[in-house]
């Protein structure tokens, strides 16, 4: 494969300009990041002290193999939900290695009201169970928590995709055979109860851990029963009377050494065959993305620099270089993996959309994984596209993503915008990992795009009821729209309303993608075949 050569000038003003502005962006991501995974009110900390637990994040690093990397997922769910009460959404998810072997770990986070689980919290639990059945991942649950976090138990229990989803996601895991183990350190209550109880083994820490569907208080309430929590759902009687439990421990350290012990027990999944080669780094710098990517959404500029930043050796095999020109698609290496990559240069139009469509249908045939580098506005619209068939085209682009065998990564570089969004493999389109960065935005159409069509909108409105047109009514609408599409559009509501699986830093795509394309080798590939394309 031929390297990219790279046209872009490190020492310019554009590149020093970009690289200032998007450096500001990764620094108060960092930020934000760090204070979600970190801030913590004292009296919280000062508590699980006393109660001789250790924070989420200090089991993990515990039970991953030292020098080992931990992938963390949406380490900013609900960012911008609840005032703020519910940093990284209560929990803690994402793909390390345990004893050898890759598995998915979910850690509730005590130091969050206990534990609850808020609406985010279900919903960001369930996608990790998710990944976990997509990629033939075990799942290592680290128990924590007080239940449904009550305020708000409409939004926590009734529907498909809250709670309940949990346990049914458990109870495929287990159909489809992928082990899963419960190492319980605080209480499991209500609901919670059934992750342990659903889980292959369990681990259960004495005078902390407690399993039962109903606590001390709600015994009580309900039957008069006076219980301790110890003689209700404690260690010694899960494992000695109930068997709901399987190990005794007598601290987390202990816990934790047991579980990596069980872990070393599994057997390893045979992984399919990808094409892999020696790994090596980009030939260029990863960090030179910061001054490629413009400080203006609205600004182009060529994905070919951002693949050469993130690809082995810089090397890339480009597919129909001279035709369908506004999507970039060819084979590469990452980490030694070999892929195929669709990036965004310009609209969809119909050569682009069926030059996509094509490659692809070849991914497919390769059995090589596909990875999505979005940047796009969406498909060509008027007149002239219309009468080219583009709606046709653009839904051949998206039956043949839709219909993919092999695992798919998206990456959202910048813009996300209308139908581009569903051909280049968005949130609908069953990515096993779909990543931000902090400059991406994503909307039905732009804010300027949304505040215009609505202006024009209540305009003719005006019209139609005889009135004369009001300026200062047309501007307000203008701008209240343009106001609300500008909050809904950033990576921080993308990520907080978990549409992704996190954001990352531009410079850590290449790993964070070799991370999961690793973990995808799993899975057996899905079966060939797609629907009607239409001619």
């Amino acid at each position: 494969m031929r390297v990219i050569r790279s046209m872009i000038d490190t020492a310019g003003a554009d590149f020093r300009r970009n690289a200032a502005h998007n450096r500001d962006l990764v620094a108060r991501f960092r930020e934000r990041q760090d204070a979600a995974r970190h801030a913590r009110p004292q009296r919280d900390l000062e508590r699980l002290a006393r109660q001789g637990k250790m924070r989420p994040r200090e089991r993990i690093e515990k039970l991953l193999d030292p020098g080992t990397p931990f992938l963390e997922l949406s380490s900013l769910a609900a960012n911008m939900a609840y005032e703020g009460d519910s940093p990284s959404a209560s929990s803690v998810t994402g793909i390390g290695v345990v004893s050898g072997r890759e598995v998915m770990i979910r850690s509730d986070d005590s130091t969050v009201k206990g534990g609850a689980w808020y609406p985010l919290t279900a919903k960001k639990i369930v996608r990790a169970l998710e990944i976990a059945m997509e990629n033939r991942l075990p799942v290592v649950h680290l128990c924590d928590s007080a239940g449904g976090f009550l305020q708000l138990q409409s939004q926590v229990f009734p529907d498909k995709h809250m709670a309940g989803r949990i346990f049914r996601n458990q109870s495929h895991l287990s159909r489809l055979g992928v082990k899963q183990l419960a190492l319980v350190f605080g209480h499991c209550t209500a609901g919670g109860a059934y992750i342990p109880a659903l889980s292959d083994y369990s681990v259960i820490v004495r005078s902390t851990g407690a399993v039962f569907l109903g606590g001390p208080p709600l015994v009580r309430a309900a039957t008069g029963e006076e219980v301790s929590v110890e003689e209700l759902g404690g260690a010694d009687m899960h494992t000695s009377v109930s068997g709901t439990c399987d190990y005794p421990a007598t601290s987390e350290d202990e816990a934790i050494h047991i579980g990596r012990e069980i872990v070393a027990q599994w057997d390893r999944p045979t992984r399919w065959n990808c094409q892999q080669e020696t790994p090596e780094p980009p030939l260029y710098d990863p960090q030179e993305i910061y001054g490629i990517v413009p400080d203006d959404i609205k600004k182009q500029f060529d994905m070919r620099e951002i693949i050469a930043r993130i690809v082995d050796g810089s090397r890339f095999h480009e597919y129909q270089p001279a035709y369908g020109t506004t999507l970039i698609c060819g084979f590469a290496n990452i980490w030694g993996f070999k892929v195929g990559i669709l990036a965004n240069n310009g609209v969809l139009f119909n050569d682009s959309s069926l030059k996509g469509a094509h490659f692809i249908e070849l991914c497919n045939q390769n059995n090589t994984p596909l990875v999505f580098l979005q940047n796009i506005t969406g498909y060509m619209i008027g007149r002239e596209y219309e009468r080219r068939g583009i709606t046709k085209d653009g839904a051949k682009m998206i039956m043949a993503q839709s219909c993919s065998r092999v695992p798919k990564f998206t990456v959202m570089c910048n813009g996300s915008f209308g139908a581009g969004n569903y051909g280049m493999c968005g949130r609908a389109f069953d990515s096993r990992l779909l990543l931000t960065w902090p400059n991406h935005q994503i909307g039905v159409m732009g804010g300027d795009q949304a505040a215009n069509t609505l202006a024009e909108v209540k305009a003719n409105q005006m019209r139609r009821n005889g009135g004369e047109v009001d300026a200062e009514v047309l501007e307000r609408v203008w701008e209240d729209t343009r106001a609300a599409y500008q909050d809904q559009l950033s990576a921080y509501y993308s990520t907080s309303e978990l549409w992704d699986d996190g954001m990352i830093d531009p410079a850590d795509t290449r790993n964070a993608l070799g991370i999961a394309i690793s973990a995808s080798l799993n899975a057996p590939l899905g079966e060939p075949g797609y629907g009607v394309f239409r001619f």
